[in-house]
């Protein structure tokens, strides 16, 4: 049995009509090998030319999203592209809507249209604020999902503007992500039952989500102090949720090495006895023993300068080696560009190669014990499997494929600008 065959999703085709960073959702579908068929209109996806960098005429973002995918233009304003879609939903598991909420219904081409055709169909809307709500019409991009979501801020600058700063962005990742996860879950009830699924996805609601500890802590907090308090540690005082509680924290902090920085998280006794023991120091643990869970130290200048100090002899590397032996919770920090080179990532994420992929990507990050998933092919060009879809699936003969081409149901070429 090939890898292919032998992958966990293997058997299954999706249809996805997406633009842009949504187009993920079908993405981890394919990672995971399904038969992802990325319908595109006449010019293509402009995904290829929106974001940057832009690697051999098309962006980072397509050769991304679009990966393991295949490429067929049709322009849905046309009879006989409509009637070749609902061919293809005959014989597919699942549809992708990944833009604005109904815009395949507009098409007559909407849930309600489909599930007539393929009662176990799993139909899934990825939107940016999703099926209901007053912004669910609105035209956004990823940043305005983390924004929505109160996970960035604006920054200022010297001349008093307004300006975004450079962050990790939520919306666009975690959103697809839950999608494609729901969508495996409707798809093992369709199997089993038969019963179709039409899911509503927003990546607005994806960023809040990731983010529960801090908005559902702050909803906390609105109770009143005798049903809500800190932590038996801190006497029970009430710090702000979150990150937002752990400024002042002293076991629980970044410090300076000689290389960089690391992430000291002694907040458990157990790690804070075991460091002071790797280091010599007990007399450290004896006069701050701290309590046995969530004791942070905080405010303690006093034990902060000391540990500073101690933290400064040795790199980052030294510091995790040391971890390591002492059973101490240390974390090297990291920035998107010296992530690479961590020893820890160079293991997890087997980069998937330029040469092959025309872009060096991460791999889906789930590993299946003892088996290979599949390589997923490289991003297509738009329309690259317009012939080879219709032809091999639905069946159509040379004289038919030539007749829908003149009939302009493909459209024409992408061309990059």
């Amino acid at each position: 049995m090939s890898e292919t065959e032998s992958a966990p999703l293997s058997g299954i085709r999706v249809i996805d009509c997406s633009l842009l960073a949504p187009g993920a959702t079908a993405m981890h579908l394919a990672d995971l090998g399904a038969e992802v068929i990325k319908v595109e209109p006449p010019a293509g996806d402009y995904v290829r030319e929106l974001t940057w960098p832009i690697i051999e005429g098309a962006s980072l973002m397509h050769h991304h999203v679009s990966r393991g995918k295949k490429s067929l233009r049709l322009d849905l304003r046309q009879p006989e592209a409509k009637d070749v879609f609902k061919a293809l939903v005959s014989k597919s598991d699942v549809v992708i809507e990944a833009m604005r909420p109904g815009a395949l219904a507009r098409r007559g081409l909407g849930y309600d249209d489909l599930k007539a055709i393929n009662p176990a169909l799993v139909y899934c809307c990825v939107s940016g604020y999703g099926m209901n709500g007053p912004y669910r019409n609105m035209p956004a991009h990823g940043l305005a999902f983390d924004s929505w979501a109160g996970l960035i801020k604006p920054a200022v600058d010297d001349d008093g503007f307004c300006y975004i700063p450079e962050h990790p962005s939520s919306g666009i990742h975690t959103g697809p992500m839950m999608g494609a996860m729901a969508i495996c879950a409707a798809l093992l009830r369709a199997k089993s039952s038969g019963k179709g699924a039409c899911l509503d996805v927003a990546q607005a609601d994806g960023a809040a989500y990731t983010d529960w500890i801090r908005s559902e802590g702050w909803k906390a907090y609105e109770r009143p102090e005798s049903e809500v308090t800190g932590n038996r540690t801190d006497n029970y005082e009430r710090r702000a949720p979150g990150t937002a509680g752990m400024e002042r924290g002293v076991r629980y902090q970044y410090y300076q090495t000689q290389d960089g920085y690391i992430l000291f998280m002694a907040s458990e006794q157990e790690f804070w006895r075991n460091f002071c023991e790797g280091i010599g120091r007990m007399d450290l643990y004896e006069r701050w023993p701290g309590q046995k869970y969530g004791d942070h130290a905080t405010g303690n200048r006093e034990l902060q300068t000391i540990l500073r100090d101690i933290f400064r002899t040795k790199t980052t590397g030294q510091w995790m080696a040391f971890g390591d032996k002492h059973n101490t919770a240390l974390a090297p920090v990291n920035t998107p560009r010296s992530l690479p080179n961590d020893p820890h990532f160079q293991v997890r994420f087997p980069w998937l190669r330029a040469d092959r992929h025309g872009a060096d990507m991460l791999p889906f990050p789930v590993h299946f014990v003892g088996e290979s998933l599949p390589v997923p092919a490289r991003a297509p060009t738009a329309g690259e499997h317009d012939e080879t879809v219709l032809g091999d699936l639905l069946g159509y003969g040379i004289e038919d494929i030539e007749r829908l081409k003149q009939k302009g149901v493909f459209g024409i070429p992408f061309q990059s600008q």
